[in-house]
């Protein structure tokens, strides 16, 4: 069962948040707390699924990923069943780098990061297309991203 967050622990996401990279040793001189109590708290907040992990952000562009399109996705059937094996498939296009779903006219929108038009159109087409029960697909090319993850 998990335990009320008080100040330290918001401070200790916070810091992390900001840098996953900090020692134990930066974060509680940051934070204002020893390094033992720092410790103890920042394995209980993983434990209780506060944090879930730590992971590099790469400049996708470094890797000729330069491509990035928001794809709406129309499902044929939005019962339980037909849901569970949309997002099940989904998860395993190495390109759908975000999938939600949406309370709107549409039912998902997917963020598709390729390294060009052609192969966006590839991806759409034999992979995002194919997917369980998709009725129809929208999307909308990013011109610039002004803003990505929470630098």
């Amino acid at each position: 069962m998990s335990s009320e967050l008080d100040a330290f622990d918001r401070k200790i996401i916070e810091a992390l948040s900001q840098d996953g990279r900090l020692s134990i040793t930066d974060l509680s001189a940051r934070i204002g707390l020893s390094k033992t109590p720092c410790q103890v708290r920042l394995k209980r907040l993983i434990d209780e699924g506060y944090i879930l992990g730590f992971r590099a952000i790469v400049d996708a562009q470094k890797f000729g990923l330069d491509h990035i399109a928001f794809t709406e996705v129309k499902l044929s059937d939005t019962r339980e069943a037909a849901l569970s094996e949309f997002n099940s498939a989904v998860r395993k296009i190495r390109e759908v780098e975000e999938c939600h779903m949406i309370a709107g006219s549409f039912d998902y929108l997917l963020k598709v990061r390729t390294a060009d038009i052609r192969r966006y159109r590839q991806v759409l087409g034999e992979k995002i297309s194919s997917l369980p029960h998709v009725a129809n697909t929208s999307t909308f090319v990013v011109m610039q991203a002004v803003k990505e993850y929470a630098r």
